[in-house]
């Protein structure tokens, strides 16, 4: 028997970011079924604030039955507040980086990551399961002391449907050693300007690339900055590198501007140090566009083979690898085909689905 309502918490519901894609199409997915679902919020977002409440709204309008599902990235009040509450609970883990990725950047936020571990862990004993969007994650829900688990890819792709992408055009035969003549490789990485995401990797690989393999290669980094300090450095190390007119930050891009700039790009370049799923990989690979990601956190399990995996801490590595994409008409081709067919495999389109069935299996 289904639950009359199924209702989520979240920090913040931001309309753009992975966490409040899923957070919406479960929403969808619930209402849709005739179960009704809605979303508390502890701060309210501009955009999406006639579709929230605040949390603590909830407690006058419980009923006998509820399902409630927290979704999970970072510290917030919500979660002391569901340990003292007695209906059943889901959490669904989006990941949460581990603190000394911010710790040489902003103690302020290396203690809020510290505290989001903490709140992970007491929230273990009192979850009925833990949905993990990858199975990366899944082992820190383990760790952390969750007995069920379960792995749902998140509900979060991009939703414009563009145009079939095609090959960039084949490079001509180099003039000198392996540089290629016309216009330079241009690479991509999208995601918040983070200390975790390793964009200083890409940047250092491009400049090994601009020396040897291209020199007309430039690096565009789509993504809202996130912490000031990392910011800063990160352009003061373009600029001392010099490189200031080679990567361009465009902060962040609406769905539309995301798509737009993946068509105008060569290769997806992915130098994450930790990461939870991926989603700008996955939507790289639904428009044919050549990824070379890290070799660490979840990238492996995502990317799988449709991908050139390295170690990004080693700039040549990234060099080699993207070089290649770039020289090799026919490794473009099937990666492109290979990215497209992960993308099948792994369902995006009905993670909402599957996240809904897990949660309610817990009522049957």
């Amino acid at each position: 028997m289904s639950p009359a309502a199924v209702h989520q918490f979240v920090p913040m519901l931001h309309r753009g970011d992975a966490v409040g894609r899923h957070t919406i199409r479960l929403r969808q997915v619930l209402e849709s079924r005739g179960i009704r679902s809605r979303v508390y919020v502890e701060l309210t977002d501009e955009e999406t604030g006639a579709e929230t409440r605040p949390f603590a709204r909830y407690a006058d309008e419980a009923e006998a039955g509820d399902v409630l599902v927290y979704q999970f990235a970072t510290a917030s009040a919500i979660a002391p507040w569901l340990l003292r509450r007695s209906e059943t609970l889901v959490l669904n883990y989006h990941n949460v980086t581990p603190p000394e990725y911010y710790a040489p950047w902003n103690n302020a936020m290396a203690r809020h990551q510290l505290r989001a571990q903490q709140e992970l862990g007491a929230l273990a004993p009192r979850s009925s399961l833990g949905l993990a969007v990858s199975s990366f994650n899944e082992a820190e829900l383990r760790q952390a002391g969750f007995g069920r688990t379960a792995v749902v890819p998140p509900a979060a792709l991009v939703t414009p449907e563009p145009p079939p992408r095609t090959a960039p055009p084949e490079p001509p035969a180099p003039a000198t050693g392996s540089r290629p003549r016309g216009h330079g490789g241009r690479w991509l990485t999208v995601g918040r300007v983070a200390p975790n995401k390793g964009i200083e990797l890409a940047v250092m690989a491009l400049l090994v690339t601009r020396a040897h393999h291209d020199p007309g290669a430039t690096l565009t980094v789509v993504g809202r900055p996130v912490v000031p300090a990392y910011s800063e450095a990160l352009r003061r190390f373009v600029a001392e590198m010099g490189l200031h007119g080679a990567v361009r930050f465009t902060g962040g891009q609406s769905d539309a501007d995301l798509v737009a700039a993946m068509e105008r790009s060569d290769v997806f370049v992915h130098t994450s140090r930790h990461e939870g799923f991926g989603v700008p990989v996955i939507e790289a690979m639904s428009l044919g566009l050549p990824v070379v990601a890290n070799r660490a956190g979840a990238l492996p399990e995502v990317v799988g083979d449709a991908g050139l995996l390295v170690d990004a801490t080693d700039p040549w590595a990234v060099a080699d690898a993207v070089a290649h994409v770039r020289m090799d008409t026919e490794l473009r081709t099937s990666l492109a085909a290979a990215g497209r067919h992960r993308v099948a495999e792994l369902d995006l389109a009905s993670a909402g689905d599957r996240a809904a069935d897990a949660i309610l299996a817990l009522t049957h």
